[in-house]
């Protein structure tokens, strides 16, 4: 250490350019650094998704979404298995462990599903991996509207000019366009038409079949070229299409349009529907990959869009205000970022004000930039990003950061003065002195560095998500903490030299500043009072202590604070089964109710799907995004008037969230909301009456919102039954009736049809008028044997059933889940209800099971860890402690700044937020670090003087206090007054989770600090007399 500081004194020049280099590096990297709200919190998660046309949902879960999830259940690292069977699609989520590489994920599960491919049945898609994409990745939805561009016509152009153009851009992982017709070219049979001239529905299926591909007829040459052969049979002339012969009858041929329509149309059944502002509308939904800057991906976009906006028809508006993540991103790094000036600012004239002196207070705030500068530097090598995190920990650092500067100066100003007031001869060089006066507080220096930097060593024992939001805040802190130690021992005393050993006018260096004088002559007799009440002021102290212990028991428990997104996205679930136009209806309606709010200016709406979308939401499904801008009212006001007017719609269940919270709670709990309480079981009707029995009686618990069962009930089918002994007497085989029923009502799709680099599916199926209804189906004709027609009511029974719409399950059990918000009231005790009532009152069937998930198993998680690392910390800070002072009794004496400190953090959160969430936990780690610092700095300074035989013991702790009265003041002042605009703008984007923190460190600094100043003397004082009145006793007994 000393070595460092003489070097360092020796080669000024050296010292000062490598600063300044480090400072222009830095500051180029800093904004050269990705910016992300949170750091990459996405549990590795792989998607498989799976198209199986049109079968009903038991069947997707037996056939499809079985055998998946068998394959991959057994993989190595995987923590669950989630899926959802709906009809038609099945997706299955696999989540490995938090530290699992993501692409050895992928690679494992395209492994396991190379086997199940020939499980799988004829007419079920290819099992599709979902681009890789973090929660955090939607991070724009674009709007197409039109005023008289029809619907089909936007989605062509949605499809096949701004999806690739999107793609294309580096760093997008999807584009999942919904809404709008999808084209296709149809051939819709007409049964009666087909009877009449004695055509067959294999025979059109034989014409039809690949009857727009072209051929290839080799090469010949001549005249010395080489000539391709081409069959050119493809075309996009619906008319040329309709002239395809089937076959001749009576010497006339037959051809396609005289038993068909063949035409232009939108593509059944639509799976999904768009609006904006109330208006159809086709949104495109941009996801990007992990590890890529949302804003700067988001301005490529823009350009992209601005480009293409001028090669579209001119009544096509293109948005992308609807949502836009990287609006959220900047207001939280400008909130953290102001937050981190303003600190600054504090520093800057608490600084002022103790040293009266520009010069001392330029090289101690020095140390800010370049240590702020070192955390960027640190943080860009590691591959993490600029976050509100990695800001908030350097905002939390800010006041600790000019301490160690504060010390060393403080302690060369006090020795330059001294030097000054000896006689010209016995004057030190300057040097000397500075490097005298840094020497002596190294070790204080370091070591209460250490004690801090231990105190946060309990953040990196977080794992999952909350270790993931964390860990870089400790990161950051710890790193520009330790750079402000080192530039304290080098850049610090060489700055000193500087410009602090001018010559000054003849009388010495200037007197000490107004407010330190005046504030020592106060503590002075403030301190003398207390020595002589000890009794009283120990016994007061106790009390409060006790008061406050009492009251942090009574505190509520959340996992995180709730964000301020600027944005709500509201869920509509009305009952499975409803047609997508009622869905519409609903949706529209919540729309308007939405739109009639002041603050809510535009909103948009899904219903229903994508193809290949992991959002596999029914057709019953609407999620609508509703950016605000808050005016004069609170979040909690605004929130409040959107739930009342939403809960006029009835027939719908409805949740209201933020985008990037309840995209937290569903990679979570797998659902959308931040308690979930699943019930596994086998029967899905069973399931969903025990869960309305549970709805019921949780649903008075205290501070409950958007109470939801999942609409898992079942929808009306339609089933075609074969009558076997009838098909065997008309010769009709299995493959052909199911061929039958699947072309007839399903529809098949035949071939392509390309149109100037666009494929467009050619789909042959009964038109509409013959298969509209229960009675159109029963007529249709089927062939048998000998080519004649026989109706269908002949050869099969056509019931009207019931069978279930979505069958998710987890783990490979079927679920359901109740679902519920907080509103109020704290996460921990809503819970701690719902369990106790969910137990007392519901009587469950063998074989059936509840399972609690969500935001608060994280809470209860994170709590454990950090209360057991927390208690691991102290005990090395004790450690630290006895290896300085090499005495137990002063260790623990300076220990007592820990339930001191608690006195102050717990009565911030009593009077403000009245909840312990984990940022606040984390606070009051790391203030135990920053309180230790104060009693370090004055037992050691009374050991100094009691060592320099500097009086008696009272005068010593009296002298001691007045000396270090200055710096514990000023570090304590910077520490905390820095974190006031934190503290204070808990509500604004960005830093709402270390606005816990803020608080309870500058609470519990104040309070400790105050405190500090008289208990540590009164406690220091009273076990040194016992110990010198020992010392006596036991000289007197040897003299005998």
């Amino acid at each position: 250490m000393n070595k460092i500081i003489r070097f360092s004194l020796q080669n000024r020049l050296l010292v000062l350019v490598a600063s300044v280099l480090l400072l222009i590096g830095g500051t180029y990297t800093a904004f050269h650094t990705e910016v992300d709200v949170f750091p990459d919190l996405n549990a590795p998660t792989v998607v498989v998704m799976t198209e199986a046309n049109g079968m009903a949902a038991e069947e997707v879960e037996q056939l499809v979404t079985f055998p998946i999830e068998t394959a991959v259940n057994g993989a190595t690292h995987v923590r669950r298995v989630r899926s959802s069977s709906t009809t038609g699609f099945s997706v299955v989520w696999v989540e490995f462990d938090w530290d699992t590489d993501i692409y050895l994920a992928r690679q494992i599960v395209s492994e396991k599903l190379a086997t199940v491919g020939e499980d799988l049945p004829d007419n079920v898609g290819n099992p599709t991996l979902g681009p890789q994409s973090s929660i955090l990745g939607e991070l724009l939805i674009v709007g197409l509207t039109a005023d008289s561009t029809s619907m089909l016509d936007l989605r062509t152009l949605a499809d096949w000019t701004i999806r690739p153009r999107l793609l294309s851009t580096g760093g997008v992982a999807q584009v999942a366009v919904l809404g709008g017709d999808i084209k296709e070219y149809q051939v819709l049979l007409h049964p009666e038409r087909m009877k009449h001239y004695g055509v067959t529905l294999g025979e059109v299926m034989e014409v039809t079949r690949n009857m727009n591909q072209n051929t290839n007829g080799g090469v010949i040459y001549e005249y010395g070229n080489e000539y391709i052969v081409r069959g050119v049979l493809s075309t996009n002339d619906v008319r040329e299409m309709s002239r395809a012969v089937i076959k001749r009858v009576n010497g006339v041929p037959v051809v396609l349009e005289d038993v068909a329509d063949v035409k232009i149309g939108a593509q059944q059944p639509k799976l999904g529907l768009a609006s904006e502002k109330g208006k159809p509308a086709v949104l495109v939904t941009v996801t990007k990959q992990p590890n890529t800057g949302t804003i700067e991906l988001t301005e490529r976009l823009e350009t992209a869009l601005k480009d293409l906006q001028k090669n579209l028809p001119p009544d096509v508006h293109v948005s992308t205000d609807v949502f836009r993540q990287s609006r959220f991103i900047e207001s939280s790094i400008s909130n953290v970022q102001t937050s981190l000036y303003e600190g600054a600012l504090f520093v800057v004239i608490v600084l002022f004000l103790f040293l009266a002196n520009t010069r001392t207070t330029l090289i101690s705030l020095v140390t800010l930039p370049l240590s702020l500068v070192v955390a960027i530097l640190v943080l860009h090598y590691m591959g993490l990003s600029i976050n509100t995190m990695s800001l908030g920990g350097m905002a939390i650092a800010i006041g600790s950061l000019v301490d160690d500067a504060i010390v060393d100066v403080e302690n060369v100003w006090k020795h330059l003065r001294e030097n000054r007031m000896l006689p010209e001869g016995s004057r030190k060089p300057v040097r000397e002195v500075v490097f005298n006066a840094s020497r002596e507080v190294r070790m204080p220096i370091l070591n209460s560095t250490l004690i801090i930097v231990v105190s946060f060593v309990p953040l990196f024992f977080l794992s999952g998500m909350e270790g993931r939001m964390l860990v870089p805040l400790g990161i950051a802190f710890i790193v520009s903490l330790f750079a402000s130690t080192v530039v304290a021992l080098t850049l610090t005393p060489v700055l000193c030299s500087y410009l602090l050993g001018r010559n000054y006018r003849k009388e010495g260096l200037p007197k000490e500043a107004f407010v330190a004088v005046w504030l020592k002559k106060h503590y002075e007799k403030a301190l003398g009072w207390a020595l002589s009440h000890k009794r009283w002021v120990l016994g007061s102290t106790f009390a409060l202590f006790v008061v406050a212990v009492g009251c942090f028991f009574t505190l509520g428990h959340s996992f995180l604070p709730s964000f301020n997104e600027g944005s709500f996205t509201i869920n509509i679930s009305s009952l499975p089964g409803i047609s997508l136009e009622e869905s519409d209806k609903i949706g529209r309606q919540a729309e308007e109710l939405l739109l009639s709010i002041p603050e809510i200016q535009t909103v948009a709406r899904k219903t229903g799907r994508a193809e290949l979308d992991e959002h596999a939401l029914g057709v019953n499904v609407s999620e609508i995004e509703a950016p605000f801008e808050l005016k004069d009212r609170s979040h909690a006001e605004l929130l409040a008037e959107v739930r009342q007017k939403l809960s006029v719609i009835t027939g719908a269940n409805i949740e209201i969230g933020q985008p990037i919270s309840h995209r937290i709670d569903a990679m979570l709990s797998g659902t959308q909301a931040s308690i979930a309480i699943k019930l596994f079981g086998d029967d899905l009707n069973r399931m969903f009456t025990l869960g309305n029995q549970i709805k019921d009686a949780i649903a008075d618990v205290e501070g409950i919102a958007d109470l939801n069962v999942e609409q898992q009930i079942e929808r009306p089918e339609l089933k075609i039954v074969p009558k076997r002994e009838m098909l065997a007497k008309y010769g009709i085989s299995l493959p052909q009736f199911n061929e039958f029923v699947q072309v007839n009502m399903a529809g098949e799709v035949v071939s392509q049809v390309y149109e100037q680099g666009k494929a467009f599916n050619l789909v042959v199926r009964s038109s509409e008028d013959n298969r509209g209804s229960m009675d159109r189906i029963k007529d249709l004709m089927i062939d048998d044997a000998e080519g004649n027609k026989v109706p269908l009511l002949n050869v099969a029974d056509v019931v009207s059933a019931m069978g279930p719409n979505t069958v998710n399950r987890e783990n490979v059990k079927r679920k359901i889940v109740i679902s519920a918000n907080t509103s109020g009231r704290d996460l921990r005790s809503v819970v701690n209800d719902i369990q106790e009532r969910v137990d007392r009152n519901i009587q469950l069937p063998e074989g059936y099971h509840v399972e609690y998930g969500g935001q608060f198993e994280s809470e209860q998680a994170a709590s454990r860890t950090l209360m057991l690392a927390s208690a691991l910390s102290i005990v090395v800070i004790f450690l630290l402690l006895y290896m300085q002072f090499k005495n137990t009794l002063e260790s623990a004496v300076i220990l007592i700044n820990l339930p001191l400190a608690l006195i102050g953090g717990v009565f911030t959160l009593v009077f403000t937020t009245g909840e312990v969430s984990i940022p606040a936990i984390i606070g009051f780690i790391s203030l135990f670090g920053i309180a230790t610092r104060n009693g370090m700095l004055l037992v050691s300074h009374y050991n100094t003087l009691r060592a320099e035989g500097a009086g008696t013991l009272r005068q010593c702790v009296v002298r001691g206090s007045l000396d270090r009265l200055n710096p514990i003041l000023m570090t304590a002042l910077c520490s905390a007054l820095a974190l006031i605009p934190l503290a204070m703008r808990g509500g604004l984007p960005g830093n709402e989770i270390q606005s816990p923190m803020a608080k309870v460190i500058l609470g519990g600094l104040l309070a400790s600090t105050f405190l500090n100043g008289f208990i540590i003397p009164i406690v220091y004082e009273f076990i040194s007399s016992k110990e010198g009145r020992r010392e006596g006793v036991r000289r007197g007994g040897e003299k005998e």
